[in-house]
């Protein structure tokens, strides 16, 4: 886009830039927005301009404090105030003030989709799936061609949580020092865990290999300082201890990982004081050590429970949220690369489930249940019908190798719970189901491999929105300001309890630069202002009249109302009075 022809315009130059962001070229465009600036520093767009541009050059400050700037022009702008949420939320321990300022703006505009869509963005990080998906029906409802608010209401069905689940961006704390609480507590797990494995195999084999009972014994409690230092280690790098209990409860894993270790260091403990002393036993190929139960069992979670857990997050992860309401919403986007990630995702979240569903009619005690073995691929079948499948699998092959070993596990199975004396086609099904988890092995590996996106949860990405606040402000000619000023039939208008009602202005004080009125009213458009904020002021002047829509606010003794939108008719003419 080159320069205005008229360069001395700051609304040309406005249109430059706008035009630049839509092209994504940042950097032209925060250069088109300071020119508008420069020669119009009342407007409000170009402030506004400038803040997105900074923002996509990763400047978040600057952009905050450009936006700032746009709403002290046009406090009652609702494109302003979407561009300050969405400068604020990029920023730590700034997401209340963005959703303050998201809520402004959905009472200024609730006809725009922009604002709803963003609070769903808000509502989302945070978890609150219900208000998210409330507020992203909202902006479908004003525009159902938002491919952003369609693929994000789609995660919500899925239960879509961000990587950082354990901080509240509520939260005044920086995400930052979370996330290093985060680390440590994860940390100490881990090696809590790993070391207290394999001191306790070490104390086992000491205790009942060569006979050294008392002492692997004494060993096995010499540990515990081990254990102590790292915990004391890994407390020392906590500097939000207050909100420690808040993470554990908003993040299920972490809270997992911190019981497990705690119930592995008791079991650890268990395991030692209940270690048997050595008994040997002569059989005809081998010695056995009579053990004690406690120690075997306390032997069995220090060293299986991290597999464990692996199993229960897969189970899990599979059952959480609605996978088919949402393949419908990513449906309806068709040709987008986020919806497309997202369709392959979820589709690996059907797998899982028909997975588990296989796996358990396999293991049935009854053998005949197996019968409904086939209900996994109708099911399949019918989840497939409310998307296309067909280009996510020629992209995926290792999904569609996993969807045939899925149908070919439930027709070996069916066929073992027809004739039960087929034990070979139940071997086939449980061996089918087994090439299931290798595909979804090697998929993992390759994307992990690779950077690139795998068929987990982690890899699900919400979608972007089209900037609603690029369009420009409304403000006043020169004609409509000298009316505003200077007539005496200015008339306010706004809806009352029992509908529209206008009032005649006492007086306009002053019109500022950017085309802000400041009007001075009656009590009763006060409380109307407040429980509605969008108004209309007619002004009649000798040659024409005008209608400025906007939005007022109060503020100490005067209403403040920035114009939304401005028509200005004239008169009509002799001849059109006769004829009318």
């Amino acid at each position: 886009m080159p320069p205005p022809s008229d360069r001395a315009d700051p609304r040309a130059w406005c249109g430059v830039a706008a035009a630049r962001l839509r092209r994504d070229r940042p950097e032209e465009a925060l250069e088109a927005a300071r020119q508008a600036v420069d020669r119009d520093p009342h407007g409000e767009w170009g402030h506004r301009l400038a803040s997105l541009s900074l923002e996509r050059l990763g400047r978040d400050s600057e952009a905050v404090a450009s936006a700032q700037e746009a709403v002290r022009l046009a406090p009652g702008s609702w494109a302003a105030r979407l561009r300050l949420a969405g400068a604020l939320r990029r920023l730590p321990a700034r997401w209340r003030e963005a959703s303050d300022q998201v809520r402004l703006a959905v009472r200024y505009a609730p006809e725009e989709p922009g604002p709803h869509a963003l609070a769903g963005d808000l509502a989302l990080i945070r978890g609150d799936h219900e208000s998210a998906a409330a507020s992203y029906r909202a902006a479908l409802r004003r525009d159902p061609a938002q491919p952003g608010a369609r693929v994000n209401l789609g995660l919500t069905f899925l239960r879509w949580d961000r990587h950082r689940d354990h901080h509240d961006p509520a939260w005044d704390a920086d995400p930052r020092d979370t996330g290093r609480a985060r680390r440590a507590l994860e940390t100490w797990s881990r090696r809590i865990r790993l070391l207290l494995a394999i001191a306790l195999v070490a104390v086992s084999v000491a205790g009942l290999g060569f006979d050294l009972h008392q002492e692997a014994r004494i060993a096995g409690y010499a540990v515990l300082v081990a254990v102590a230092v790292i915990t004391f280690r890994q407390a020392a790098k906590i500097g939000v201890w207050s909100l420690v209990p808040a993470m554990l409860g908003r993040d299920l894993w972490l809270s997992v990982s911190v019981t497990v270790a705690v119930m592995t260091v008791a079991a650890y403990v268990i395991g030692v004081a209940g270690m048997p002393a050595l008994e040997i036993t002569l059989t005809a190929s081998f010695l056995a050590p009579a053990t004690g139960g406690e120690w075997a069992g306390a032997l069995g979670f220090v060293l299986f429970n991290a597999p464990a857990v692996v199993v229960l997050r897969l189970l899990l992860e599979a059952w959480r949220g609605r996978p088919v309401k949402a393949l419908a919403q990513f449906a309806r986007v068709p040709g987008d690369a986020v919806a497309w990630r997202d369709t392959d995702v979820t589709l690996w979240v059907i797998a899982g489930r028909a997975w588990w569903v296989t796996l358990a009619i396999g293991l049935a005690p009854w053998p005949h249940v197996a019968v409904a073995a086939l209900t996994v691929p109708v099911g399949l079948v019918l989840a497939g019908r409310r998307t296309w499948p067909g280009r996510v699998l020629r992209r995926d092959r290792w999904l569609a190798v996993a969807f045939a070993l899925l149908v070919a596990a439930a027709i070996c199975l069916a066929v073992a719970g027809v004739s039960p004396d087929l034990t070979r086609a139940w071997q086939g099904g449980l061996a089918a189901l087994g090439g299931v988890a290798v595909a979804f092995a090697i998929r993992g590996s390759i994307a992990w491999w690779r950077g690139a996106p795998g068929p987990t949860r982690a890899s699900l990405v919400p979608r972007g929105h089209p900037p609603a606040d690029l369009g420009p402000s409304s403000g006043l000619s020169d004609e409509v300001r000298h009316a505003v000023t200077f007539s005496r039939s200015v008339v306010l208008s706004y809806a009352g309890p029992g509908g529209p009602r206008s009032v005649a202005v006492s007086a306009v004080t002053s019109v500022s630069p950017s085309g802000e009125m400041r009007v001075i009213a009656g009590d009763e458009a006060w409380e109307a202002v407040e429980r509605d904020p969008r108004v209309s002021v007619f002004v009649g002047d000798p040659r024409f009249w005008a209608e400025v829509r906007g939005v007022a606010i109060a503020d100490n003794d005067v209403l403040r109302i920035t114009p939304r939108e401005v028509l200005v008719r004239e008169y009509p003419g002799r001849h059109q009075a006769r004829t009318r």
